[in-house]
């Protein structure tokens, strides 16, 4: 595959707004920085009028829901579609009480996403598919996953990712897997969580182009993940360091060389 947006992001340093959970806020906001781009981390419902106007994405994140937080998303969400900038979900543990499947139902109702990021559980769940996901993390399930994320991309008009040990990209009429990254990740907290930070990048600068730019953002951000586990002197400790160490030094070269994408 050919890069081309991991180069724009540096070019253009893309403000990119997140409402996420107290316990990814900081990894994301160092992961947006490292890979070139600029966060801003609000939740406050007084500001989601103006921030979206200086934005070039959103990150709706749903890990932590607290106060008025889905208000503040809904309305952030409505005024990034009158804008005109790309709303990316992550549906964090959208199966494990009642009021997440209200919220995400509310959500993807009322709000235009360019992606859905999730887990096989997070995604299973809004497909209505058969899958036990275990609290936030991905569980198990006998659902075919691709065929799921083509009806989900389908349904909601948008660009699906799930991740896992091989993520998969669909926007109904195109799918794609990709065959990087490391075991470590579902080791360290909020490493999803900073992926769908990551792809807000990437669709911060993609014109449009969003099946594209999720393969790219999702093979950067797993590519950067191998390599810094290969030089790691001690396990998990040290990775999410390192990972960012990574994101810092990624050149389109090693995402070329490295990327292991096949479509399906």
């Amino acid at each position: 595959m050919k890069s081309v947006y991991l180069s724009k992001i540096r070019e253009q340093n893309p403000l990119i707004h997140n409402i996420t959970n107290i316990v990814a806020a900081n990894f994301s906001a160092n992961g947006l920085l490292a890979l070139g781009a600029s966060p801003l981390m609000s939740a406050n419902i007084e500001e989601m009028i103006e921030i979206p106007k200086i934005s070039q994405a959103l990150v709706i994140n749903i890990g932590t829901l607290i106060g008025k937080e889905r208000d503040a998303m809904l309305l952030a969400g409505k005024m990034a579609n009158s804008i005109g900038i790309p709303v990316v979900l992550d549906p964090v543990g959208v199966g494990v009480t009642r009021y997440r499947q209200e919220t995400v139902r509310q959500l993807l109702a009322e709000v235009k996403f360019a992606l859905i990021r999730g887990n096989a559980g997070e995604l299973a769940a809004i497909a209505g598919a058969d899958w036990q996901a275990k609290g936030v993390d991905a569980g198990q399930g006998k659902t075919n996953l691709q065929e799921a994320a083509q009806r989900v991309a389908l349904c909601y008009d948008c660009t699906v990712l799930i991740s896992g040990e091989v993520d998969i990209i669909s926007d109904g009429q195109q799918t794609a897997t990709i065959h990087n990254g490391t075991p470590l990740f579902p080791k360290v907290t909020a490493s999803g969580c900073l992926l769908s930070a990551v792809c807000a990048a990437f669709l911060a600068v993609d014109e449009g182009k969003h099946f594209s730019a999720i393969i790219e953002a999702c093979a950067a951000y797993t590519i950067a993940g191998e390599i810094a586990a290969k030089k790691l002197t001690t396990q998990v400790g040290q990775f999410q360091i390192r990972l960012l160490d990574e994101l810092a030094t990624l050149t389109p070269d090693v995402i070329e060389q490295n990327a292991e994408v096949k479509y399906v």
